[in-house]
């Protein structure tokens, strides 16, 4: 049996984890967080029993516990820790938390000797160095669950790392993929919010309508594997049936396919190295006709993502100020505060306005993530006032 610690339980990937192991009695939800959505946490702690709970309000662990009394229960970012926490050296915490909320969890687990299944890029995006510095000390494993670099972690192994030429990222170009830059001053957040390929959460939609969801992914990618970012190619992939590439030494590519859904990376992070048949999941229907389209990255189309790529390789804490102003910047767009074409200017203010700091601590990380955020939402404040 493996036990789990659940991190965004309530969440697009987190539901999705909860189906892939409903029913399925060689896991074990040991610990789980469900953020504001009490009404759909509830229902899962019936149906999962957990014997650990975290909310973020104070008042809604108030409310599980006279629901649950025999449950344990916390609240807000320790919650998150102790929930992460929860479980075993040896076992396994899924963070499927969405921003930089996720860091210190991650960290807390390693240290515990906890294994990661990672579908939250922030924790690698803005602290990748110091992930990877924990997992080789305290011997743990990470494997990805985020889509595009589950493909890649299983294309690298049909063939040795030292022979990888690059890893190629697929895009699918997001909900906005046919406007062109002169309509997007315009875009409302239901139209950023239909995206065609993917349900996902509102947040990481938008950042695939912008594309920085792809930057992260590139960052993200660059710690994950260990390769410099002139190694690190994206590539606009309409149909989302291609999940990533890599290119070897000898010109040859391996690529993953299959339908758009999240369950299937979650399955394998979860049976790695093993993959486990599961009646349940949609497979690509040959008998009809497929199409594939690759087209190379328009950075004048989507320079947010070109702006990803010279944050990554300048490092230090920029991708944390990179990460905080889009995620402010994604904040006051779905509250209808600021246009589409706002957030990019926000990110890249934030960015060429911060003096970047190199091998920063945690402290560093942390306190740079709340004053960008703090800043952008106060001048957006004075500036409607």
């Amino acid at each position: 049996m493996k036990n789990l610690a659940l991190l965004g339980a309530t969440g697009s990937i987190g539901t999705q984890v909860l189906k892939v192991i409903s029913g399925n009695p060689e896991y074990r939800i040991q610990s789980l967080s469900i953020g504001h959505n009490l009404e759909a946490g509830i229902r899962i702690i019936r149906e999962f029993h957990p014997s650990f709970v975290s909310v973020q309000e104070k008042s809604d662990a108030a409310t599980l516990a006279k629901l649950f009394p025999n449950l344990s229960i916390g609240w807000g970012e320790l919650g998150l820790s102790q929930a992460a926490t929860f479980v075993e050296p040896g076992d396994y915490l899924i963070n499927a938390v969405v921003g930089v909320v996720g860091l210190l969890p991650t960290i807390k687990a390693i240290e515990k000797g906890i294994n990661i299944l990672l579908a939250n890029k922030e924790t690698m995006v803005v602290g990748g160095e110091i992930i990877s510095d924990l997992l080789r000390k305290h011997r743990v494993t990470l494997l990805p669950i985020d889509s595009e670099h589950s493909a890649i972690f299983q294309c690298l192994r049909s063939g040795q790392r030292s022979d990888v030429s690059k890893i190629i990222i697929t895009a699918s170009g997001g909900s906005l993929r046919e406007y062109g830059r002169d309509r997007l001053e315009k875009v409302t957040v239901s139209e950023a919010l239909n995206h065609p390929n993917w349900k996902m959460g509102a947040k990481i939609t938008i950042d695939s309508a912008t594309m920085v969801n792809k930057g992260l992914e590139v960052m993200e990618a660059h710690h994950l594997f260990h390769l410099p970012y002139d190694q690190i190619e994206t590539v606009l992939h309409p149909e989302s049936l291609v999940h990533s590439m890599v290119e070897f030494a000898d010109g040859s590519i391996i690529a993953q396919l299959g339908v758009p859904n999240m369950e299937v990376p979650i399955q394998y992070a979860l049976t790695y190295p093993k993959k486990q048949k599961n009646d349940l999941f949609q497979k690509m229907d040959f008998s009809k006709a497929v199409n594939l389209r690759f087209q190379p990255m328009d950075f004048e189309r989507y320079p947010i993502l070109e702006l990803a790529y010279e944050v990554g390789k300048q490092g230090g804490v920029l991708p944390a100020v990179y990460n905080a102003a889009n995620e402010a910047a994604v904040r006051l767009f779905l509250d209808n505060q600021i246009r589409f074409t706002d957030i990019e200017k926000i990110i890249v203010s934030a960015v060429a306005n911060f003096k970047n700091i190199k091998k920063p601590t945690l402290e560093q990380i942390l306190k740079t993530d709340a004053s960008v955020k703090e800043q952008i939402l106060r001048n957006h404040e004075v500036n409607n006032e």
